[in-house]
């Protein structure tokens, strides 16, 4: 698969590619760092760069039943992985700011009561092809891609560059096939060029 040039822009979404789900991080993903050079390599292919930060209160309903405290707002945690070239970011969208809901997908909130602004930025920017990568498959990473579907957009899924948290055996896997049924395009980082 090729990246086709057009008078549509394409966009890359870098998901969530922050300390505390990188190897040392509250809510380390394996190999979560395995994933920064392709995103480095893959940014100048694309007309926009966009990542998303989880950016939680240090209250945050997750963290009580859920999750490890991870991410919590102006925290080295929070922090976009250091080796990530951070120079060809066009925009950040900071999720999950609500103490009360938490937010995996990059476009809304888990209960889907109030939106981020990605979508109102990627269609001000004429973008109709999506790109995405990151942290975590099974989670953040397919919630927004399968909020992107919903949308409208046409979306790419770059499964080597992304890594899953995995809580069940299956997890990964059935998320990818999820992805697939419902519309998401499944390529590696070697077709994009």
């Amino acid at each position: 698969m090729i990246v086709e040039s057009s008078s549509k822009k394409k966009a890359l979404l870098l998901v969530d590619l922050q300390n505390d789900f990188c190897p040392g991080g509250s809510l380390a993903i394996a190999e979560g760092d395995a994933v920064i050079p392709i995103a480095n390599q893959l940014q100048s292919y694309f007309d926009l760069v966009v990542a998303s930060k989880d950016w939680h209160p240090k209250n945050h309903t997750s963290f009580v039943d859920l999750w490890p405290i991870h991410c919590v707002q102006h925290t080295a945690g929070s922090d976009f992985h250091e080796s990530l070239d951070t120079a060809r970011i066009d925009k950040i969208i900071f999720k999950g700011m609500d103490e009360a809901i938490d937010s995996y997908s990059a476009f809304f909130d888990n209960e889907h009561l109030r939106k981020t602004e990605l979508d109102d930025y990627l269609k001000s920017e004429n973008v109709t092809e999506l790109y995405v990568m990151g942290l975590a498959t099974d989670y953040c990473v397919k919630y927004s891609c399968l909020d992107a579907v919903k949308l409208g957009y046409k979306v790419y899924l770059i499964e080597d560059g992304c890594r899953g948290v995995g809580l069940k055996p299956n997890d990964i896997s059935d998320a990818i096939e999820e992805m697939r049924n419902r519309g998401v395009i499944v390529i590696q980082s070697k077709e994009i060029r």
